[in-house]
């Protein structure tokens, strides 16, 4: 049986593979913008770059290769597995 490693793309290692699953979004909190942008559950991505000091994380996704920057609070809401 397959392991499943579930993370919050805000703790999500640079330069790793992933894919999102879905969101924590329970209290009904989470910027529209995420969807918006195309980070969608099935969508493979990795972290470029984290800026220092809790700065934002770049984050290139998709197969067009789209790149945008969030907040680590923006990211605590995304929940995304590891690929191998």
């Amino acid at each position: 049986m397959k392991e499943i490693n579930l993370h919050k793309l805000s703790g999500f290692p640079k330069n790793k593979m992933g894919k999102i699953l879905g969101y924590d979004n329970d209290h009904l909190r989470m910027p529209n913008k995420i969807i918006e942008m195309g980070l969608l559950p099935e969508t493979v991505f990795r972290i470029l770059y984290q800026a220092p000091f809790n700065g934002p994380m770049y984050v290139e996704f998709g197969e067009e290769k789209s790149r945008i920057a969030l907040r680590e609070e923006e990211g605590d809401y995304i929940i995304v597995e590891e690929l191998n």
